[in-house]
């Protein structure tokens, strides 16, 4: 069976987000100062041949593991739709 495989990657909390604080400071030039704070990162969408979703979402957690995400810098979550 083949599962859509979503994988959200995000900086983790603690740490500075250029690319956000720069879009927030592009926000807030264009007069939308209600925003009061933006983070970015990326969505990986992946279809995964698998046997059950339990093992595409071990595929999609190695791969997150190993490619997708920086450990020391970001964090990721995973969805199965």
């Amino acid at each position: 069976m083949t599962y859509t495989v979503q994988v959200k990657v995000m900086p983790l909390k603690d740490l500075l987000d250029p690319q956000g604080k720069a879009v927030m400071g592009g926000l807030s030039n264009l007069g939308l100062k209600a925003v009061a704070d933006v983070r970015i990162g990326k969505n990986i969408s992946m279809q995964i041949d698998a046997d059950s979703a339990d093992a595409a979402k071990a595929i999609a957690e190695e791969a997150a593991k190993k490619l997708l995400a920086n450990p020391v810098m970001e964090q990721y979550e995973i969805n199965i739709q």
